[in-house]
């Protein structure tokens, strides 16, 4: 009985941690988009800005489910952002199929949000 109340209590930690991190993600897109807007901004600074959001996301979400789970903190923040990147490619399969932006990308932003996420968990 014990060990499903911790169990709930983590999958709960978890989602509330990938909210969160998407919460933040929208907010910083949208910024990014209303630069894009004003300032007529390159492709590679968009780019940049894309990428650094994902890192801010996974950090915050990562560090947020540190502070909930309190144990093995770094492997929790790198699970949330392992979670965070398949719900991306899901997503962005959904919204825009086949427009990820190759192979190379994908394998870049999965290394940010993992790393991202297991960061903000040890820092937690």
């Amino acid at each position: 009985m014990e060990q499903t109340k911790l169990s709930r209590r983590k999958i709960l930690s978890v989602v509330k941690a990938l909210l969160a991190a998407y919460g933040v993600t929208a907010v910083l897109l949208l910024i990014l988009a209303l630069l894009l807007l004003k300032l007529n901004l390159s492709e590679g600074i968009v780019a940049i800005g894309i990428m650094a959001t994902y890192l801010i996301s996974c950090f915050l979400g990562g560090f947020l489910l540190g502070k909930g789970v309190r144990k093995n903190k770094f492997l929790w923040g790198l699970i949330l952002g392992v979670v965070y990147f398949v719900l991306l490619i899901i997503l962005s399969g959904i919204a825009s199929p086949g427009n990820f932006g190759g192979f190379g990308r994908m394998i870049s932003t999965f290394l940010l949000c993992a790393a991202g996420g297991m960061v903000g968990g040890m820092l937690s």
